[in-house]
């Protein structure tokens, strides 16, 4: 795929990363406007994470890096951290947590991949924490003694854990219900989640979460239903200038506030990318 659309220059942009079944995508964003798109990488992308002005992402080959540039490109491309068959990738600064498809979770460092712990079989990564079939775990120690050789992974409860968001306040997304962390995990709301996701926008703390029909956001200590202009489900959820979602099928929505859209309405706003089995969102 290599389809161009026109956009103002004139309006901030915000890249997004996309990992799909096709590969890594980009996507510019100016305010409420979805711009150019295109893919960056073939592969089988199963995870993307940014940080820094660097991109991470999960392939069965290993994990990836490539540094953003503001046309939406990674400059010199992607090079291989190794760690074969990863299904998911965090950043925080110069760390690097990753998992794959045996439930190994491992910390770069150094040049080198050094093993944290195996679990059940890992959902997700964020932060230090890691969502996994048999619960949500937490990467305690500072691996300052050679390595990653201080982390331990500290099983923190729940089961069967789609996802997590170690932003703020953690959050899951479980088959069971949303859960907060709080004196041990809180049940925000039933159902079946999938995707959950936190963050700052406009300098205000943002929460989502969503199940395989709704997507639900967090204001004023309530979580309610937000209605999108399409249907689909949500594979994820990322801020920036504004609040940013794609669902599996590949269409990329944005949520911008009435002052930075032209006609002054603000709420979502959406485009098709044409690249289905979308699996994680970020954005620089």
């Amino acid at each position: 795929m290599d389809e161009k659309r026109v956009y103002d220059d004139r309006r901030r942009v915000t890249v997004a990363y996309l990992a799909t079944g096709q590969g890594v995508a980009t996507v510019r964003v100016a305010s409420d406007r979805v711009g150019q798109f295109g893919l960056e990488r073939r592969c089988d992308a199963r995870d993307v994470a940014t940080c820094g002005g660097r991109i991470y992402v999960a392939t069965p080959e290993g994990v990836l890096v490539g540094d953003g540039e503001s046309d939406g490109s990674a400059s010199g491309g992607f090079d291989s951290l190794g760690f074969d068959d990863a299904v998911a990738v965090t950043a925080d600064g110069d760390h690097v947590l990753a998992a794959d498809a045996d439930g190994t979770v491992a910390r770069h460092r150094d040049g080198e991949w050094h093993s944290v712990s195996t679990v059940g079989d890992v959902r997700a990564l964020s932060g230090e924490f890691v969502a996994a079939s048999d619960g949500v775990y937490q990467v305690a120690g500072d691996g300052d003694d050679d390595g990653a050789g201080g982390d331990t992974l500290r099983n923190v409860g729940l089961d069967d854990v789609r996802d997590v968001a170690g932003e703020a306040t953690p959050l899951a997304a479980t088959a069971d219900g949303l859960y907060r962390l709080g004196n041990g995990w809180l049940c925000e709301r039933e159902g079946a989640f999938e995707t959950v996701a936190s963050g700052r926008t406009d300098g205000a703390e943002r929460a989502h979460a969503a199940t395989a029909e709704t997507l639900y956001t967090h204001e004023d200590g309530e979580w309610t239903p937000v209605e999108l202009p399409v249907a689909g489900a949500v594979a994820g959820v990322a801020y920036g200038e504004g609040v940013y979602a794609v669902t599996r099928d590949g269409t990329f929505l944005v949520d911008a506030s009435p002052e930075r859209t032209a006609d002054g309405t603000g709420g979502w706003r959406h485009r098709s990318l044409g690249l289905p089995d979308v699996a994680g969102l970020a954005v620089v």
